[in-house]
């Protein structure tokens, strides 16, 4: 599969992880054994990876799967989507009929899976490679079923997005949920220049080193593997792909070092925020860096350019809600003809189900943010 096999923009439209040069650098980036690409049909795209080794556990679908006590395809196949990013889209032209894309597209994915075996990829597997698609939104789910798909989707995460209304900064202010909630943004905001904290936009080709070495922190923290050689050379990449769309906003006391940063992409209609990182033994106690870098700052820019939308990404839904952001589900859904999730759907709907309490049960804010509309279809 060409690593190349690129689809044109106009498809894309204002999904950032399917445009061109996100692509561009998911063929690139650092780490495991895969190729990227993209399946192509008659009024519509989606993007392709064949997987040897992934060493995101994110898109590791065998882990995923029996992480939650669930049968799980062989780790090495076809994913359906990209390999950075956590969105996967179906991509239809607009007049095209969605599910006859929808099937044309599957019916090319699951050919290209059954070559793999045998070839350079996977030399040794047996049998047609897995075909599972990742972080994909219940409207795409629903197309590939009724295009064929056999299997229940597993609810893998929530997906926040945050409206910029008209008039920016304070309508997104006054739009939050409660009048403490409200204060309690301001105290944040009033508390972080108190700091003296001063934020600087850098592009990520001129800075990619010191974010690498703030993200290490992160994972050094959580205790998360990493590799500061490897998170750097990621870094350099992804802004060599990208060019000045990869901006890097910088929080530091003047005359210092950073203590933050968050990594950021204006596209279409929306801000998307990538990735963040903290030297977290020099932060200020209650300067609330993380929030202002990540969401106040961020909503401002998003305003001053006219966009709709800050996509602040998967993960911590409590603190996505409590700052206005709408919970979407994403969906693990194995495409394969022979699936070893054929016949699980009682426990896939028991697992979905019992995922969507327990995200309810975090706080009042997440229960009133999830859209449940979106996961009842498969709960």
């Amino acid at each position: 599969m060409p690593a190349n096999t690129i689809f044109f923009a106009p498809l894309a439209g204002n999904r950032l992880y399917s445009s061109h040069d996100w692509l561009r650098f998911c063929a690139t980036d650092i780490g495991g054994s895969t190729a990227t690409g993209a399946v192509h049909v008659d009024g519509g795209a989606v993007s392709v990876t064949a997987v040897t080794e992934e060493p995101n556990s994110f898109y590791q679908w065998h882990t995923q799967l029996t992480s939650r006590g669930l049968p799980a395809p062989a780790p090495a196949g076809l994913l359906v989507g990209q390999r950075r990013g956590y969105q996967t889209h179906v991509l239809t032209r607009e007049g095209a009929d969605p599910v006859r894309v929808a099937a044309a597209l599957l019916d090319r994915t699951r050919a290209l899976a059954a070559e793999l075996p045998g070839g350079e990829l996977l030399p040794d597997a047996p049998g047609p490679a897995p075909c599972v698609a990742s972080f994909t939104t219940t409207q795409d789910v629903m197309a590939l079923r009724e295009a064929g798909v056999r299997t229940t989707p597993v609810l893998l995460t929530t997906d926040a997005w945050v409206s910029v209304p008209e008039g920016g900064w304070p309508e997104w202010l006054r739009a939050l949920p409660s009048k403490g909630r409200r204060d309690s943004v301001k105290q944040e905001v009033k508390a972080f220049a108190a700091a003296g904290y001063e934020i600087s936009s850098v592009p990520l080709e001129d800075s990619y080193r010191q974010a690498a070495e703030l993200l290490a922190d992160t994972q050094k923290r959580y205790g998360h593997s990493y590799d500061l050689t490897v998170l750097t050379e990621s870094f350099r990449r992804q802004g060599a792909a990208m060019g000045p769309k990869a901006q890097v906003l910088f929080c530091a006391k003047p005359g210092e070092r950073p203590v933050g940063f968050c990594l950021y992409y204006i596209h279409g209609d929306t801000l998307f925020v990538r990735a963040v990182g903290f030297d977290y033994e020099r932060l200020v106690r209650g300067a609330a860096e993380y929030f202002n870098l990540v969401y106040y700052t961020p909503v401002r820019i998003a305003a001053e350019n006219g966009l709709r939308w800050l996509h602040p990404g998967i993960e911590s839904p409590d603190a996505k809600a409590l700052r206005g952001a709408r919970l979407r589900p994403l969906w693990l859904l194995d495409l394969s003809e022979s699936s070893v999730l054929a016949d699980q759907e009682s426990e896939i709907r028991a697992h979905n189900a019992a995922e969507v309490r327990r995200l309810g049960e975090i706080s009042p804010a997440v229960e009133k943010a999830l859209e449940t509309d979106l996961c009842a279809p498969f709960c």
